[in-house]
């Protein structure tokens, strides 16, 4: 009988100390230490990640600009087809003018198609003058020749 009622007296003392461990382990203070182990330990981590989002959503924010200024040169160029058909008028006046003032003195554009660029138009022209200043120089000494070139 000794036995039985030791062995009972143990198995209370056992019970009583288990469930002063579940208690002790599920203390608030005990859940509160854990959390903060848990945060020491993943904070580095979530600061490294704040960073980075940090530095991409700038790096996000100079493309956005920079693509919403390339948008708008576009559409500042889809704009200035007007001013273009404005030099292109002009040009074509200056060439008119020029070939009246070529014909004016003796010298013709002949060669040059009436539907040529303006640009072909300008450096025919300018070709022209110079071979014509040539050709009128010769005869007239070196000084001559090199003053109607330049």
């Amino acid at each position: 009988m000794e036995d039985q009622e030791m062995q009972l007296k143990v198995r209370r003392v056992s019970d009583k100390f288990t469930e002063s461990m579940y208690v002790l382990a599920n203390e608030p203070s005990v859940a509160l230490y854990r959390l903060q182990e848990h945060v020491r330990r993943s904070l580095p981590e979530l600061v490294q990640h704040k960073t980075d989002m940090q530095s991409w959503e700038e790096q996000s924010q100079g493309a956005i600009y920079s693509v919403e200024y390339a948008c708008s040169a576009v559409k500042s160029m889809t704009n200035s087809s007007l001013y273009f058909k404005n030099i292109d008028g002009l040009l074509r006046q200056a060439i008119n003018m020029k070939e009246q003032i070529s014909n004016s003195q003796g010298r013709s554009l002949h060669d040059v198609p009436p539907h040529a660029p303006a640009h072909f138009l300008m450096t025919s022209g300018l070709r022209k003058e110079k071979d014509y200043g040539l050709r009128h120089a010769k005869g007239r000494g070196r000084e001559a020749q090199l003053w109607d070139v330049t």
